[in-house]
């Protein structure tokens, strides 16, 4: 490998092109697991470990777990300035830096190590518990170091209310419902847990304890009649008036209860399956209950050890590991029909799941096909894992081939049934988008909702764009993927692009993501129609390429979009870049070429043993207060990114890249 100035990249070589996209490849098949997919750590901030002490502490289940390894993991995650961060190089977040706080408590840290004594005077800086988003204060409140009348109610005669009531549990988030409504059984029962005797976290109220004034804040707009009616449900809760309160509580519990997966999950995240464990544990049920038993183990399973560490993730994704990377080694030149492509291939068809869920609630027409992220998660198949399923199987070459393709119309089918009446397509429901849902009190996270999006809309247009070369089985799903709704997507997709030219990034960060991925579906569904739109995106990201060659973008571009494109250079938003502009090379200037050099030159010269490393977190739960780290997309979206390049190369000699 050529060594570089990182100002000026070396133009890459072929030689080095080749080397490295077969180490890339050699390393991926190195890890493939035995059954066939692939898998690699998901990691959050460390208030998703930090929730789990408490749930272990509220069960009493800690034996035989190994939670005193979680001391030495938030510890090593404790930045300089004393606090702890949502995303890498954050400077620090003040609720996820409590509920760190809190874990190394409840392990039995003293609040005179110096650690804490750091983290206080953060936390005291950042305004203290008492500035704390919802969440923290409900955990909080569970071990009597907050007051439940400072939390929103949550009245459970909500699970009364259905379609067609304009109000009620489907036009939550998939994520937002399945973590809501076992919240309605605990915000009703209020329980307060005696972990320790004189346990309390006082120190952290920078107003004093004395002083705190246990209340939801006002922000001086409109939804500040939200509070008014609150304090009209808690009088209700004062008085014992809440209707229906005994039948509303049960429908919950037996919604909980149904939606288990026999392996213990509850809609394949941490929190869905911590707050189901809380309301059972509200609902006084039995730690050997066979309901619980399952919970605990499934938490278990999202668990990391080391031989010093233990931690939890806040999901797993071995089906969009899978298909992502399948994709890339095809893409890079992979045998289609080789031994590792075929068994992945064959994994993922067993994956499909073939029963309603409760996506079925506001899309009655639809019949299931979907993939979901997880290895279970019946009830929440999702548009983008589903999409990026049907082009991984579509590239490859199976022995049951009719079953492949039918499989693929099946999902198109189901994800066609899934268009939102923007025209675009959201992650797991329609017409999720009742934004007045994310001002109310409890929805400080602003993640009630999951509207349509441009990054998901322009997976599904590439995924049409790449199985029309498959007459037979685009004929199989014609019916439904029409060309109206084609056209509803792509107008749609036009219009979510930005003035300067980029694509905002819902699932990944930011506009970077959400840049490439619309390059790439434009230019293979309507390149004429589109160009001064793709040309627009192409500049833009040129625009922000640093001068080491590579790309990167901070996660407080959520925040400040000043910061728009901007961030030292990561392997995998280096990656998504090059997508684009390979992706719509026809359009490219000579200035985009040679970012497309420099792009691939920085790859080439950051790779070490086959494979990139990289801290940055270019994953996205909730933009500005939930990201992911996936430690496999610094892998293979790079090796997807250098074999396009050398698809290009191999077709135009000339330097002319291949649409």
């Amino acid at each position: 490998m050529q060594t570089q100035d990182p100002q000026q990249p070396a133009l890459p070589q072929t030689t080095d092109l080749k080397q490295a996209i077969a180490a890339a490849q050699d390393y991926l098949l190195s890890i493939q697991e035995k059954e066939g997919y692939w898998w690699a750590e998901l990691e959050s901030n460390v208030s998703i470990t930090a929730e789990v002490v408490l749930l272990h502490k509220l069960w009493g289940s800690e034996p035989g777990r190994p939670l005193a390894k979680v001391e030495k993991y938030l510890r090593s995650h404790q930045r300089a300035h004393g606090g702890w961060e949502l995303a890498w190089g954050d400077g620090g977040e003040l609720s996820t830096s409590v509920e760190a706080y809190m874990g190394l408590r409840l392990l039995g840290v003293p609040a005179s190590d110096p650690a804490l004594v750091k983290a206080r005077a953060f936390i005291l800086r950042r305004g203290g518990i008492s500035k704390t988003r919802i969440f923290t204060k409900f955990h909080l409140a569970l071990i009597g170091c907050y007051r439940w009348q400072g939390l929103p109610s949550l009245p459970a005669w909500v699970m009364q209310l259905e379609p067609p009531f304009p109000v009620n549990i489907y036009e939550l988030s998939s994520w937002a419902r399945g973590s809501t409504v076992p919240l309605l059984v605990v915000f009703d029962k209020k329980p307060v847990y005696a972990v320790e005797p004189g346990f309390h976290l006082n120190e952290l109220y920078a107003e004093g304890i004395e002083n705190v004034r246990w209340e939801l804040p006002a922000r001086g707009d409109w939804s500040d009649a939200f509070l008014w009616l609150d304090k009209a449900f808690k009088l209700a809760e004062s008085l014992d008036a809440v209707p229906f309160r005994a039948e509303s509580l049960q429908r919950a519990e037996k919604w909980i209860v149904e939606r288990q997966e026999a392996t213990g999950d509850w809609g394949g995240i941490i929190p869905a399956m911590l707050n189901s464990l809380l309301a059972l544990r509200a609902l006084d049920y039995d730690v050997n209950d066979p309901v619980v038993q399952r919970g605990l183990q499934a938490v278990d399973n999202f668990a990391v050890e080391t031989a010093e560490t233990y931690w939890v993730q806040p999901c797993i994704s071995p089906v969009w590991d899978t298909a992502l990377v399948m994709r890339s080694l095809t893409d890079s030149g992979l045998s289609s029909d080789h031994p590792a492509l075929v068994k992945a291939g064959e994994w993922l068809l067993n994956k499909q799941i073939l029963s309603y869920g409760d996506w079925a609630i506001k899309n009655p027409q639809g019949e299931p096909g979907g993939w979901a992220f997880e290895f279970e998660n019946r009830f929440y198949p999702d548009v983008d894992d589903t999409a990026v399923v049907a082009m991984a199987l579509q590239a490859v070459t199976l022995p049951d081939d009719a079953g492949k393709r039918r499989a693929i119309a099946r999902a198109v089918r189901w994800i066609a049934t899934m268009q939102c009446s923007t025209g675009g397509w959201a992650a797991f429901d329609i017409n999720n988008d009742q934004d007045w849902l994310n001002d109310i009190p409890y929805g400080d996270l602003r993640a009630m909702i999951d509207p349509s999006t441009a990054d998901i809309t322009a997976r599904v247009l590439e995924m049409h764009s790449r199985l029309t070369d498959d007459a037979a089985l685009t004929n199989s799903y014609a019916t439904a993927l029409t060309p109206l709704r084609l056209s509803r997507g792509l107008d749609y997709l036009l219009q979510e692009q930005e003035a300067d030219g980029s694509w905002f990034g819902r699932w990944g960060v930011n506009y970077i993501y959400g840049t490439s991925g619309a390059l790439s579906a434009l230019a293979m569904i309507a390149p004429d129609r589109c160009q001064l739109q793709i040309e627009r995106g192409l500049a833009w990201l040129v625009s922000c390429q640093n001068t080491d060659g590579g790309w990167g973008e901070t996660c407080q571009s959520y925040q400040d979009a000043s910061l728009k494109g901007q961030g030292p250079s990561t392997a995998s938003q280096t990656a998504w870049a090059l997508i684009g502009l390979l992706d719509a090379a026809f359009c490219l200037s000579p200035a985009a070429k040679t970012a497309v050099q420099k792009g691939v030159a920085y790859l080439l010269s950051t790779q070490r043993k086959g494979t990139w490393e990289e801290d940055a977190f270019t994953g996205t739960g909730f933009p500005q207060h939930f990201y992911l780290r996936y430690r496999l997309y610094c892998h293979y979206f790079p090796l997807t990114a250098l074999g396009r390049y050398q698809q290009s190369l191999l077709s135009h000699s000339n330097g002319n890249y291949r649409r």
